[in-house]
C-alpha cells in the first residue's frame, strides 16, 4: 500500500501540505514552522502489526487507539490470529484490520509473520492488550510526519524548497536525535497496569520498548519467551505519551501468565544446558529480586498492588529455576 507521492512522483495532496507545513520564504531563507503547525502533515504510511488469540476483551480498544495514526489512507492494520474461538477476528475485521489466521508458531515467529505482511515504510508492533494514549497518538503523527518529509527530500533532492537540515531538526524535536541514513527505530514508554492500578515504580515505568521501526530493519529474536526486537541501525525515543498496557486485571490472570512464562523460560534455560537444583536461583535470587524492585526501585510506593506484584514476580523467578531442575531431572532419567 503505497501512494504515488511516496513511491514516485509527488501527489497533489502532498504538494499542498508541503507548502502549508513548511511555511513561506522570509528574507531569502526558508522559514521553518513552529510546533503550532505540526498537525498539517504529508501523507504518512505506517503498518500496525498485532498478534492475537482470544483477545475480544482487548482488541477493540487497541485498534480504536491506532485509528488517528492510520486515518486518511496513511496506514494499515495487520492482525495475525492463532485460531481464536471468541469474537477477536470478527471485531478486528469490523475495525478495518487485515486478518490472517495461522497456526501458533511461538511469540517471536508469530510477530515476525505479522511484520512480514506489512506494506508501509514504518511498522508499529503492538500487543493486543496495549493501547496508545492521546498524547502518544499526537507524538507519533508528528514524528512520522517529519521522518516522511526527510524521506521525500532524500528521494527527490532539489524538488522541494525545504532544506533537509530543517526537516531533520524538526524530527529531532520529536525523537530526541537527528535522524541520519542509518536511523531505523523509535523507543516508546510503556505504562503497565496491575489489578487495575498503573504501576509508577519498581521498574514498571517508564519501561521503554522498541516498537516502531523501519520495514526491513528489524525482526524479533527467535526466543520462546520475552521476545525482543533485533534492529540494524540507530534509534531515538519519543518522550511524550505512553503505551497503556492493560495487563493482569486479576490475580488469576497474572498467576496463569507467570506459570506459562516460567515454563517457557525454563525450557530455554535447559536448552542452554542449565540444569540441577540451585538454592541460589530458587531461593536467594527471588529474594534479592523482591528487595531490589520493592525497596531500591521504590515499588512500595505503588501500595498494596505494588506489594503483590513484586511478591509474585519473585515467586515467578523461583518457579522458573525450580522447573529448570524438574526438566533436567526428567531428561536425565
Amino acid at each position: 500500500m503505497r501512494s504515488a507521492g511516496i513511491a514516485g512522483g509527488q501527489s497533489p495532496f502532498l504538494a499542498h501540505r508541503t507548502r502549508e507545513k513548511w511555511g513561506t520564504r522570509r528574507r531569502g531563507r526558508q522559514s521553518f514552522p513552529g510546533r503550532a503547525r505540526a498537525c498539517i502533515l504529508p501523507i504518512v504510511l505506517i503498518s500496525v502489526a498485532i498478534i492475537t488469540h482470544n483477545e475480544e476483551r482487548n482488541i477493540g480498544r487497541t485498534l480504536e487507539s491506532v485509528r488517528p495514526i492510520i486515518r486518511d489512507g496513511r496506514g494499515e492494520i495487520i492482525v495475525v490470529d492463532s485460531g481464536s474461538t471468541d469474537r477477536t477476528v470478527e471485531i478486528a475485521k469490523s475495525l478495518g484490520a487485515k486478518v490472517f489466521v495461522e497456526e501458533w508458531k511461538g511469540y517471536a515467529a508469530q510477530k515476525n509473520s505479522a511484520i512480514e505482511k506489512a506494506q508501509a515504510d514504518w511498522i508499529l508492533s503492538l500487543d493486543a492488550d496495549e493501547e496508545i494514549d492521546d498524547e502518544l497518538q499526537k507524538a507519533l503523527v508528528d514524528a512520522l510526519g517529519s521522518l516522511e518529509m526527510i524521506a521525500i527530500l532524500q528521494r527527490q533532492p532539489g524538488a522541494h524548497p525545504v532544506p533537509i537540515e530543517d526537516a531533520q531538526r524538526d524530527a529531532e524535536q520529536h525523537i530526541g536525535v537527528r535522524p541520519g541514513s542509518e536511523f531505523a527505530g523509535i523507543w516508546l514508554s510503556r505504562r503497565n497496569e496491575f489489578l487495575g492500578r498503573r504501576m509508577k515504580h519498581g521498574g514498571f515505568w517508564p519501561d521503554p520498548k522498541l516498537r516502531l521501526f523501519r520495514r526491513g530493519a528489524g525482526k524479533f529474536a527467535d526466543r520462546a519467551v520475552h521476545e525482543t526486537l533485533e534492529l540494524k541501525g540507530t534509534t531515538g525515543r519519543i518522550q511524550r505519551g505512553s503505551l497503556l498496557h492493560h495487563c493482569y486485571p486479576t490475580l488469576c490472570d497474572y498467576i496463569d501468565h507467570m506459570n506459562r512464562y516460567s515454563s517457557l523460560g525454563a525450557e530455554m534455560a535447559v536448552a542452554q544446558r542449565r540444569r540441577g537444583f540451585s538454592v541460589a536461583n530458587i531461593v536467594v535470587r527471588p529474594g534479592l529480586t523482591f528487595i531490589y524492585n520493592y525497596f531500591f526501585r521504590l515499588g512500595f510506593l505503588d501500595g498494596r498492588e505494588g506489594l503483590l506484584l513484586h511478591l509474585y514476580h519473585a515467586a515467578y523467578v523461583s518457579w522458573k529455576y525450580a522447573k529448570v531442575w524438574e526438566l533436567g531431572r526428567k531428561d536425565g532419567a
